[in-house]
């Protein structure tokens, strides 16, 4: 979506904007209204909390110190995490972890998040805690989520649409609803 890999075909029209007409420079503003959030959290394992959110904002925005930190505190109380800035990753649970991933994607205020299984390894009440937590996202910054998932939990909490892909190609389309009633055995399989 964000042109890290050429299309083979057809065109990619992303904020309103075709991405095979897009220079480099174009591109590269076009990529920092999208946020995404790892499966793995791709957070720095040297770096504590407070360094992990403000890496992003190193390069991206010129501010002062006072207001980079503004926004760090803003992003951590956003994910229920203010209490852990200057703790290590590695002193995070799996779902703290996932949260702090989220917090340093927010930073940035994106207009678009991509989140890839963001409940992977998580236990169902973390899981339900994450994705509640991106529809609280969604509305508090209306943001357009799209996230890929095998969670059907997580899919029922937060799809509005959902796709299902079948060997890349779209094999049906449409709401939680209609794809658990589908006639389809294969995609019916999902939801047993």
């Amino acid at each position: 979506m964000v042109n890290l890999l050429e299309p083979d075909g057809g065109n990619l029209i992303l904020l309103g904007k075709n991405l095979n007409d897009l220079n480099t420079e174009e591109l590269n503003g076009l990529r920092k209204k999208i946020g995404f959030l790892f499966q793995s959290g791709a957070l720095y394992d040297s770096m504590t909390v407070r360094e992990n959110l403000a890496f992003p904002l190193r390069d991206s925005i010129k501010m002062t110190g006072e207001e980079k930190n503004r926004l760090i505190m803003e992003a951590l109380v956003n994910v229920g995490l203010k209490d852990t800035i200057d703790k290590m990753p590695s002193e995070l649970s799996g779902g703290m972890r996932k949260r702090l991933g989220l917090a340093r994607t927010l930073i940035l205020k994106p207009e678009i998040i991509l989140y890839d299984e963001p409940t992977t390894g998580l236990d169902p009440i973390t899981a339900k805690e994450i994705s509640n937590l991106i529809m609280d996202i969604q509305k508090k910054y209306n943001t357009t989520s799209i996230i890929i998932t095998h969670d059907m939990a997580c899919a029922k909490i937060t799809a509005d649409r959902m796709v299902v892909f079948k060997e890349g190609v779209i094999e049906v389309e449409g709401t939680f609803k209609e794809l658990k009633n589908s006639n389809n055995p294969w995609i019916h399989s999902f939801f047993e």
